[in-house]
């Protein structure tokens, strides 16, 4: 589904993660540590979303070293035109699960990850 869009799975998770920031930006290694799937090169796939006009770069005036990503309208839009589709892909997936059912495999799923994160990873928090 994603093909269509011409977006990775990965491309589309770091969306998603810049979306739920938003309008606050995620520093570039945050945004590396939020992904589901872990890309070696976050950098250049922050280049392709960035040269497609998703997303902006930005410095921080305090440290410059720091590079903080922003989801543009343009990342919005497109997110948007996606949703019924996403949701649609989602139901196929995990629809034939109860509501509480899929809460305990998002519980389940977040514990099996928690010893891959390291201690900063507060948005793992297990509810």
């Amino acid at each position: 589904m994603f093909g269509k869009y011409d977006l990775s799975a990965q491309q589309y998770n770091a969306l998603r993660l810049l979306e739920a920031a938003a309008p606050n930006g995620i520093q570039t290694m945050d945004l590396g540590r939020r992904m589901i799937s872990r890309s070696p090169d976050t950098t250049r796939l922050i280049d392709r979303l960035e040269k497609r006009g998703f997303l902006s770069r930005s410095r921080r005036e305090d440290n410059r070293r720091v590079v903080e990503i922003s989801i543009s309208q343009a990342g919005l839009d497109l997110l948007s035109e996606m949703a019924a589709e996403v949701n649609e892909m989602n139901q196929k997936q995990l629809g034939h699960l109860s509501a509480q059912q899929q809460q305990q495999l998002v519980k389940l799923s977040r514990l099996a990850r928690k010893p891959h994160e390291d201690s900063t990873c507060d948005w793992l928090e297990i509810q």
